[in-house]
């Protein structure tokens, strides 16, 4: 008998009806020669620390760190559906002659279902179902190219060497923080990829609110309607700006020149996850966590690809499957019409096969859907969109420079005109896009200027001021993941710094989700901000392994090495052990910030809460209210110096004298 273990019940049912097995019982599914059964994603964890000794059970820094040696796995607890449906599969796997693990196609799939054949002890020989879409040719062709479970050994040692590192790390950091400077009333959580992200958005929170702005002033002027600014650019002072206005006053303004010029524009990348994630938080406001279920949803209705992707590319063999697809997007026959029925142009920026490891990028796969939700019409009609541009043309379009001059002062404006619209017939520009927070101004459409012509027009002086960073949205905070906290506009670059980022497509959205229900961070409309919690987390944080985004896109870089057989996982692993022993010394060692610790950190009203050790009598057990100044004494964010103490009107640094700006009202 062959059993089929997949990695959800809807799943196992696909597969079970194209395969045969028809028969329904408990648990599994049976009938010409097979039995599919499945998990409900994870089953078994890693043990806890008190599984592996008592000594563990309670926390003390004296039995830090902890270092199993050697890690096990364990069935999760307290869960009754799981342990029966375990029971139902390890029964099953008992008596197999072979099993196919049909899990998701990924790192994470890999891992789910190869705990659950370990502790089902499985000796049988086992194949892999390796698809990128779950429709029922792609489901067919998938068993008749079945891969031996050796093929996806790295990729299974890649995601048991990031479950430990997580659990060395977490476990680790988040008891010596707490017992370090929690005082027994609240968990300090730390983690791997959760605290160099919350690092992110309570370092921008502290370059906003450090932010001193100052005055500049712009030279404008407008002539038929147009607006054309002082090539200048930003005067520093008012009279540097009013001995410019004074001399162009009821001065005629002069055409000096025209110069056109004509570019394109290539249709945008097909969708990854991350990409995917932020466009759909633009548009639409969607969380990352929402488009991922809903993008998973889609997966497993069938109608689009294999989503937790960190490719824009596709495979080769993808190519001759194209016009296929077009054919079935019967909703976008519109669009779908001028490209049928001729060769599909096959460009290097969207198939490349060396550009794609496990999974190609998300596309539709052409089955007709039907009763879709409000936000999976939305994320379905992206991916179709994205994916019928990449076969349009060019955008073509000129842009035309009109320079001006009054007196000596010589202006600029600047036109976009669309020629052929090319792609952008299928995906249409967003008015007011943001970008960064911010809305981006639409081009102006320019009249015709002739060379050397004159007349009046209306100039002014306005004075503006330098703006701070905006804070982080879910759309550039994932980005910012993607990239190592690094911002960047650029496609081709971008592509670059992902072997860098930190956290993976498929864990983003839930380290976030993390954040907002430890209450580290909170939502101001689409901005990302820091509760006070958050804040002085980070802030009693110094170790840079534990909070820089850049060294955990290192490990992160290492992991992916570890998939390509590059890297031994092994080695990671020693690093990681050697990490966290380091960090444990350094914090136990460290005399400096004595006065950090007669503080705890400020406790929000849902913040979880747990004893950490056994009061010794009942005033003990009486709750504390945390003072409000218990951010007196923290390390300052702004120059690491001194220590945040208390003024007559604000929080400040004990370092102002030697020129820290660092000010926190009360």
């Amino acid at each position: 008998m062959i059993v089929c273990i997949a990695e959800k019940p809807s799943v196992a049912k696909d597969i079970a009806r194209i395969i045969g097995a028809n028969a329904s019982h408990e648990g599994y599914m049976e009938g010409n020669g097979y039995q599919v059964t499945w998990t409900f994603g994870h089953l078994c964890t890693l043990k806890e620390p008190h599984d592996y000794t008592p000594m563990w059970k309670t926390w003390a820094l004296s039995r830090l760190p902890m270092i199993p040696p050697r890690f096990g796995i364990k069935l999760i607890p307290n869960n009754p559906t799981y342990e029966k449906q375990f029971k139902v599969i390890e029964n099953l796997m008992q008596h197999a002659d072979s099993i196919i693990n049909c899990g998701d196609a990924g790192q994470e799939g890999e891992l789910i279902q190869r705990w659950v054949m370990q502790k089902a002890n499985a000796h049988c020989p086992v194949q892999r179902l390796w698809i990128s879409s779950m429709t029922d040719e792609a489901i067919r062709e998938g068993f008749k190219n079945l891969k031996d479970q050796s093929d996806y050994q790295s990729l299974y040692e890649a995601g048991l060497s990031r479950a430990i590192g997580d659990w060395l790390l977490g476990m680790n950091a988040t008891r010596l923080y707490t017992l370090r400077y929690g005082q027994n009333r609240q968990i300090l959580s730390i983690g791997r990829v959760q605290t160099p992200t919350l690092a992110l958005i309570v370092n921008r929170y502290w370059e906003i609110t450090n932010f001193k702005p100052e005055p500049y002033w712009v030279l404008s002027t407008v002539y038929r309607e147009v607006t054309f600014t002082a090539v200048k650019g930003k005067y520093k002072s008012d009279e540097e700006g009013q001995k410019d206005l004074q001399q162009i006053m009821g001065k005629p303004f002069t055409v000096t020149d025209i110069a056109t010029k004509k570019g394109t524009e290539a249709p945008p990348r097909l969708y990854d996850l991350t990409s995917l994630q932020v466009e759909c938080n633009k548009k639409y406001g969607f969380s990352a966590d929402q488009t991922l279920q809903t993008i998973q949803s889609l997966y497993e209705k069938k109608y689009t690809t294999y989503p937790r992707v960190d490719t824009t590319y596709l495979s080769d063999d993808i190519y001759p499957k194209c016009d296929g697809i077009l054919k079935g997007l019967q909703d976008y026959a519109s669009l779908t019409q001028p490209l049928l029925g001729k060769p599909l142009p096959k460009s290097k920026k969207v198939f490349d096969s060396s550009k794609v490891t496990d999974h190609h990028a998300i596309i539709p796969t052409g089955v007709h859907p039907q009763g879709l939700s409000f936000a999976e019409e939305k994320v379905y009609d992206e991916v179709c969109r994205h994916f019928i541009s990449v076969f349009y043309p060019d955008c073509v379009f000129s842009t035309t420079t009109v320079m001006g001059k009054v007196e000596e002062v010589a202006f600029k404006t600047s036109g976009k005109q669309i020629l052929i619209p090319g792609w952008r017939e299928v995906i249409k520009p967003v008015k007011a896009e943001e970008k960064d927070g911010e809305e981006k101004e639409e081009e102006q459409v320019l009249p015709a200027f002739t060379k050397g012509e004159q007349g009046p027009h209306e100039p002014r002086l306005a004075e503006k001021w330098t703006s701070p960073p905006k804070p982080y949205t879910e759309a550039t905070l994932l980005r910012a993941m993607e990239t190592a906290g690094r911002l960047v506009e650029d496609e081709s670059l971008r592509e670059a710094l992902k072997e860098n980022g930190i956290g993976r497509p498929s864990t983003r959205a839930a380290i976030i989700e993390t954040l907002f229900k430890r209450q580290y961070i909170r939502k101001e409309r689409k901005s990302l901000m820091p509760t006070q919690t958050g804040i002085e987390l980070v802030g009693l944080i110094h170790e840079d392994l534990l909070k820089s985004a850049e060294l955990t896109g290192i490990w992160e870089k290492k992991l992916r090495e570890i998939e390509q057989h590059k890297y031994e996982a092994k080695q990671f692993l020693e690093e990681l052990k050697q990490m966290v022993t380091e960090i444990v010394n350094t914090v136990m060692a460290d005399t400096s910030n004595r006065r950090v610790t007669s503080q705890p950190v400020a406790a929000t009203a849902a913040v979880k809460k747990k004893r950490v050790s056994k009061p010794k009598d009942k005033t003990a057990e009486k709750k504390t209210t945390p003072s409000p100044d218990a951010i007196v004494g923290t390390v300052c964010p702004v120059c690491g110096k001194g220590h945040v103490i208390k003024g007559k009107t604000a929080y400040g640094c004990s370092e102002w004298r030697n020129g820290c700006t660092f000010r926190k009202p009360f």
